[in-house]
């Protein structure tokens, strides 16, 4: 039997198998976030969604950050937010492989931010697959836009409306489409 705490092995990237018995865990953690989550997205005082946040996050959030709920976060303690970053409404951050927001980062409403999935083949599809997100300093995440496990957004770059990105992005690139692709250098 495993030992290590199951979100440890998920920070590390270790895929969760179906049958893992701290699976149940994550589970009880989600609808732990998501009643401050609902607080959260029931309040229109920003000091009040910062504090939930930071609650939901395990971590300080910066009084120069902007967050325009509803935010939908399903564990939240592997989301790291930097300083003077904007969320608009409706956005997805499943965080359990890990998501980290970089300084000055804007994104616009209904990004997804999905840094966990699974596997092609039915017998292994029940298995959780986490991958980090990070998005690096000055990025900017069109509406829309879907970010998919493993993927790094470069320093001042920006994912058009409706992309869907699979593949890091390079600094200093416009990217778009399905899947996202280098439109134009900045």
């Amino acid at each position: 039997m495993e030992t290590t705490d199951i979100f440890e092995r998920l920070k590390k990237g270790e895929t969760i198998l179906p049958n893992d018995p701290q699976a149940y865990k994550m589970r009880e953690a989600s609808y732990a976030t998501k009643e401050l989550v609902l607080q959260m997205n029931n309040t229109a005082d920003p000091n009040e969604v910062r504090d939930l946040l930071s609650q939901i996050t395990g971590s300080e959030i910066d009084e120069s950050v902007a967050v325009f709920t509803p935010l939908h976060i399903n564990y939240g303690k592997h989301t790291k937010i930097g300083k003077n970053v904007f969320i608009n409404f409706d956005c997805v951050f499943l965080d359990l492989g890990g998501i980290t927001i970089e300084d000055g980062v804007l994104i616009a409403p209904r990004v997804s931010l999905l840094s966990e999935g699974h596997g092609l083949s039915p017998k292994d599809r029940q298995a959780l697959i986490p991958k980090p997100i990070h998005i690096k300093k000055n990025a900017w995440i069109g509406a829309g836009a879907t970010i998919l496990p493993g993927v790094t957004i470069g320093e001042n770059a920006v994912v058009a409306a409706g992309a869907v990105v699979s593949k890091d992005v390079p600094d200093n690139v416009v990217v778009g489409g399905i899947p996202a692709r280098i439109i134009k250098e900045i």
